[in-house]
C-alpha cells in the first residue's frame, strides 16, 4: 500500500452544505449507504431495516459539558476559556483564546462572578494547554455559566436548542467539549426500531476533546501528533462483544469516537486510560465490522480513520457523491453507513 499524504484527504466542498443547524427532526437526516457495491441514498430512519437481529450497537454516551467561558485579564482585555478536562475538585485544563497570554499567577475576572487563575501549561511547559485554579467547583461553575462548545464552523452563538441538539438522548457521562456527533441522529423512535429488530445495543465512553478539529499541518500525515482523550469502556460492553463475536454478529460502532476507543482497547488491552490512538489507511482493525458517521472535514484525522476503514478510494467517491447530492455535512449534517473493507 502506498504512503498517503495530507493532499490525498482533501476535496472541495460548496460552504452552504456545512450544517449550520439540525434537522427538524433528530431521525429526519439522511443516510448514504455505502455497505453495497452501489451507493444507495436513505433517509436515517431506515437504519434499522440495514442491521441483523445478531448485530451489536456500540455508542458513545459521553455528555458534552458547557466547557465555553468568557473573562478578562487584569488589564481588561477580553479572553475565552475552552474547559478540556476537570483535573481536580477546582482545578481545570483548558485552551485559552485571548489576544495576548497572561502570565502565571494572573487572576482572570470571569463572567458569572468567579476567578480564574493561571498556574501554567500543560502537561509541560511547553505544553499547548493551561492549567486553572477556579474559586468554586468547576463542573457547577460550567453548567452555571458556561456555553455549548459549538464547533468552530458552526457560525451562531448557542442557542437553547444547541443545548438540547448538541447532546445525544443517551448522554450519561458528562466530560466531552464535542460531541459524537454520529450519534445525534438517534431519537426514541430509532431505538425502538432497533429494539424490534433485535439489535443489541452497549455503550463505551470517550469524552470528545477540543483537539478533534485540531488541523494536520503535515503533509507527511505519520509526523502528526493527536490528542489525547480520556476513555472507559465498561465490563459488560466487553462482554457484548464477546457474544456477538460468538455467535457470528457484526459490532457497528456509532462514529469515530467509539472506533477509536474500541480499537485502543483492541491494541493494548487497557479498558480504559487515555488514548491517543491515530489511524489512518493501513491500519488493522479488530473489533469494528460497520460504522455509522457523518461527513467530515476535509483534510481531518476523522477522515483519515473512515479511509482507513473503507478504503480511501472508495471514500473520495462517496464523498464525491455526497457533495453531488447536496447532502449536509459536519456535526449538525447527514450521516453515512460504512463497512470494513478488511
Amino acid at each position: 500500500m502506498r504512503q498517503h499524504t495530507l493532499g490525498d484527504f482533501d476535496f472541495a466542498l460548496p460552504p452552504e452544505l456545512i450544517a449550520q443547524h439540525p434537522a427538524t427532526e433528530r431521525s429526519g437526516s439522511r443516510l448514504l449507504d455505502g455497505t453495497g457495491e452501489a451507493f444507495v441514498d436513505r433517509s436515517f430512519r431506515d437504519l434499522p431495516s440495514l442491521l441483523r437481529s445478531d448485530d451489536l450497537m456500540v455508542f458513545n454516551d459521553t455528555q458534552v459539558v458547557k466547557a465555553r467561558l468568557f473573562g478578562e485579564k487584569p488589564t481588561g482585555g477580553k479572553l475565552e476559556l475552552l474547559v478540556e478536562r476537570v483535573t481536580g475538585p477546582r482545578e481545570v485544563v483548558a485552551h485559552m483564546k485571548v489576544s495576548k497570554k497572561p502570565p502565571p499567577g494572573t487572576v482572570l475576572a470571569m463572567q458569572g462572578g468567579y476567578t480564574a487563575r493561571l498556574e501554567g501549561r500543560w502537561p509541560d511547559d511547553d505544553g499547548a494547554l493551561f492549567r486553572f485554579s477556579f474559586s468554586d467547583d468547576p463542573s457547577a461553575l460550567m453548567e452555571r455559566h458556561g456555553h455549548v462548545p459549538l464547533p468552530p464552523y458552526i457560525e451562531h452563538a448557542d442557542t437553547a436548542d444547541d443545548v438540547q441538539r448538541y447532546q445525544t438522548v443517551f448522554a450519561k457521562n458528562p466530560g466531552a467539549v464535542a460531541a459524537p456527533t454520529a450519534a445525534l441522529h438517534f431519537d426514541e423512535a430509532v431505538l425502538a426500531a432497533l429494539d424490534a429488530r433485535g439489535v443489541q445495543r452497549a455503550s463505551v465512553t470517550l469524552h470528545v476533546g477540543a483537539g478533534t478539529f485540531q488541523p494536520v499541518k503535515t503533509e507527511n500525515i505519520a509526523e502528526h501528533r493527536m490528542h489525547s482523550e480520556w476513555y472507559s469502556i465498561p465490563p459488560e460492553t466487553i462482554a457484548a462483544i464477546e457474544a456477538t463475536r460468538a455467535r457470528g454478529g457484526r459490532v457497528l460502532a456509532v462514529g469515530t469516537t467509539t472506533v477509536r476507543t474500541l480499537e485502543s482497547w483492541a491494541q493494548t488491552g487497557q479498558a480504559g486510560g487515555d488514548t491517543a490512538i491515530f489511524i489512518t489507511p493501513g491500519f488493522a482493525f479488530r473489533v469494528v465490522d460497520l460504522l455509522v458517521t457523518n461527513f467530515h472535514l476535509p483534510k481531518s484525522t476523522l477522515l483519515m480513520l473512515v479511509s482507513a476503514f473503507a478504503g480511501h478510494e472508495r471514500i473520495m467517491q462517496l464523498y464525491a457523491h455526497a457533495v453531488q447530492a447536496r447532502y449536509r455535512f459536519f456535526s449538525y449534517g447527514d450521516a453515512m453507513l460504512l463497512a470494513r473493507s478488511c
